[in-house]
């Protein structure tokens, strides 16, 4: 008998019907004699429909309040799968963050689990109760409510794993498993049965959408096993279909690179021509963090004159913000010029065996080169390589770089 939490995503709960079918997924581990707490996201489009409401209201509103409303998503579907479940004859009711003691810090909207006092789901879900928690958001020490942010029911299933000392966290979605790369554009690509940590945080960080990266990390921390799988195939994760997050790599025999990840969501700013001298770099960088922005890939030319160029990438999303920033602050940065480009793409390779293999850059840029791909930007950490690149060539560039590692299927 192993203690699971279960978690379906907003896909998986969209409707009436698929709250029922993943009710019937959880009556199966029941079955087998497992305990089970569920997590679930708001039914598919309800949170971007709450956030339309405050919008409505006003475009500059109380972030506590736009919490408040926004987190109820998740307390309807919470009730209406423990009536899905009820209705299957079996003992269960919905929880809310705040019932759960899911604590959090004040950062509302993409607030962090400071703790959870999980002993009272716990209690009820041994007695043989399924508990039914509601996903995505949490409490402040003054009792107010908070949200974690988009994919923050992910967080919230780890967390809660980790609190109850579950055996597994599932984490049901409409992909069946972790695959090499997206394959909806390289029919190749593979389900791997098993992936890292690190490899899993570095592909969700690097444009995998599968997991949230907070989930990963802290299903790292923790030693938590992680399932990916689908809520629309017929196995349960019991039969261990999906992809197991966990530690080690016994995947793909031992390829050198596991995966293969990529974003669109990338903008590409260059400053032409700044002092190259102590502080500028500072002067750049701490008023974007000030203003929130993220900075992703940066590199810098070398020295001419005392003048070089630096150029860096930020979130689409945030390209605007940047712009006008930058421009606000020319006079104190210093640069002759500024150029932009928002048509990029970032391809990230993934893989343990990258620690100790030599050639896998050079590979890449190879592979890039014979089919025309210009390299705009390139960063590396120990586990992986990323190239910026213009966006057109996205699908070339990861149908070739599959190819040429070895992961197209056979």
């Amino acid at each position: 008998m192993s203690l699971i939490v279960m978690k379906f995503g907003g896909t998986s709960v969209g409707d009436v019907d698929r709250i029922k079918n993943a009710a019937a997924k959880v009556a199966a581990e029941v079955q087998r004699g497992h305990k089970v707490a569920v997590v679930v996201s708001a039914m598919a489009s309800v949170t971007d429909q709450l956030i339309g409401f405050c919008r409505s209201i006003s475009s500059r509103f109380d972030q506590r309040e736009h919490d408040a409303v926004v987190s109820t998503g998740e307390q309807v579907t919470s009730g209406l799968m423990a009536l899905a479940l009820q209705q299957r004859g079996m003992n269960a009711r919905s929880w809310q963050g705040w019932q759960v003691g899911i604590r959090t810090d004040s950062t509302h909207g993409k607030a962090r689990i400071i703790d959870i006092d999980g002993a009272l789901l716990r209690e009820s879900v041994e007695s043989g109760e399924v508990g039914v928690v509601a996903g995505f958001q949490g409490v402040t020490e003054d009792k107010r409510i908070t949200t974690l942010g988009r994919g923050g029911s992910d967080t919230s299933a780890v967390a809660l794993a980790v609190a109850m000392k579950a055996d597994r966290c599932d984490i049901y979605t409409d992909v069946d498993g972790v695959y090499t790369t997206d394959p909806r554009i390289v029919e190749k690509a593979t389900k791997m049965k098993r992936v890292s940590y690190e490899e899993m945080m570095e592909l969700s960080s690097l444009g995998a959408k599968v997991l949230q990266v907070r989930s990963v990390e802290m299903a790292m921390r923790y030693r938590m096993p992680v399932q990916v799988l689908s809520t629309f195939s017929n196995e349960i994760g019991s039969d261990l279909p999906g992809t197991l997050v966990m530690e080690g790599n016994n995947n793909m025999e031992e390829n050198v690179v596991t995966g293969i990840a990529y974003s669109r969501d990338e903008a590409q700013i260059t400053l032409i021509g700044i002092a190259d001298k102590p502080g500028v770099a500072a002067s750049i960088f701490v008023p974007l963090a000030r203003a929130g922005i993220n900075i992703d890939m940066i590199v810098q030319t070398a020295s001419s004159d005392k003048k070089t160029d630096l150029s860096f990438t930020v979130g689409k999303a945030d390209f605007d913000r940047a712009l006008k920033l930058l421009e606000d602050e020319k006079a104190s940065i210093g640069y002759k010029k500024i150029l932009s480009h928002k048509d990029v793409s970032k391809i990230s390779l993934v893989g343990m065996g990258m620690r100790s293999h030599t050639g896998v850059a050079a590979l890449m840029f190879e592979t890039l080169a014979e089919k025309g791909i210009n390299i705009l930007v390139i960063e590396t950490s120990e586990i992986s390589t990323s190239v910026l690149i213009d966006e057109e060539y996205t699908e070339l560039a990861l149908r070739a770089l599959h190819a040429a590692y070895g992961l197209d299927s056979k």
